[in-house]
């Protein structure tokens, strides 16, 4: 996919490969990945792990078996999705949406739709038969949104805490 226009419902955005002239409008974002984290898991700790996984994807930017694209409308980046390889427990290797994240200006206007067919191209492009996602249980916006393009839970996670 080298860069696709679509026309979303209040603006027209451009989908196309992250490069390395949009680091900063990328980490700029990545602070809405730390929203709908369990409560009781360190703020900061959150936070110096999404930034690492979002510098963690650029530096990927060039290697074969990951990908970022960008959402732009004009000049600024309104969004992005990291997608990758990964092998799953039973064996098939699967596309992984990492990281998706649309500023909040752009939201309902179907940017994360578009950010999510260009992983889920980027996938099939590679013959993978799934695209898998992660997201906190307390992200309802979140899971609302992948149920809503067909995604369906797969794997549950429970914490118990030790005081």
């Amino acid at each position: 996919m080298m860069g696709s226009v679509v026309h979303c419902v209040q603006m027209t955005i451009t989908i196309r490969p992250a490069n390395s002239s949009d680091a900063a409008a990328v980490l700029s974002l990545a602070h809405r990945l730390e929203e709908g984290v369990a409560p009781w898991r360190e703020q900061s700790a959150v936070a110096a792990a999404v930034r690492s996984w979002v510098e963690s994807a650029l530096g990927q930017i060039e290697n074969d078996s990951s990908a970022m694209f960008v959402a732009t409308g004009g000049a600024s980046v309104v969004g992005f999705v990291t997608a990758e390889e990964k092998r799953h427990w039973a064996g098939a290797i699967d596309t992984y949406i990492g990281e998706l994240v649309v500023a909040v200006p752009a939201q309902g206007m179907g940017v994360g739709r578009c950010l999510v067919a260009a992983a889920i191209d980027w996938g099939r492009g590679r013959g993978h038969k799934r695209v898998t996602v992660q997201t906190g249980a307390a992200n309802s916006g979140a899971r609302a949104f992948y149920a809503a393009l067909g995604f369906e839970e797969e794997d549950i996670t429970l914490s118990y805490g030790l005081d």
